[in-house]
């Protein structure tokens, strides 16, 4: 199964409007995975080979952040996408439970 296949099902009782809406959005978080992943295999850091205690980060490491901030972002709505979906059903039930 793909990635896209697996975030599809994840996303597969939500409405057809909000489903159209956040595609674009599956699209990028799977683009923001697989160039984090790749970004991964760089290096982060470069040490100065004469003097060790000299570091500095790598442009590899400034592009991971940003991208993993973007990635974040975009979890988080869809993580509020799905908790919004979810508490329709659980007020549901819970106006059949009060019901009896």
């Amino acid at each position: 199964m793909t990635r896209y296949e697996e975030l599809n099902n994840i996303f597969e009782d939500i409405d057809t409007n909000e489903k159209k809406l956040i595609e674009p959005l599956i699209n990028e978080v799977i683009y923001l995975e697989e160039q984090m992943k790749y970004l991964k295999t760089l290096p982060f850091i470069n040490v100065n080979p004469k003097n060790l205690t000299q570091q500095k980060t790598t442009p590899a490491s400034k592009q991971y952040k940003e991208f993993s901030q973007s990635y974040m972002n975009a979890i988080r709505i869809l993580c509020s996408i799905l908790n919004k979906t979810d508490t329709s059903a659980q007020d549901e039930l819970m106006k059949k439970l009060s019901e009896f």
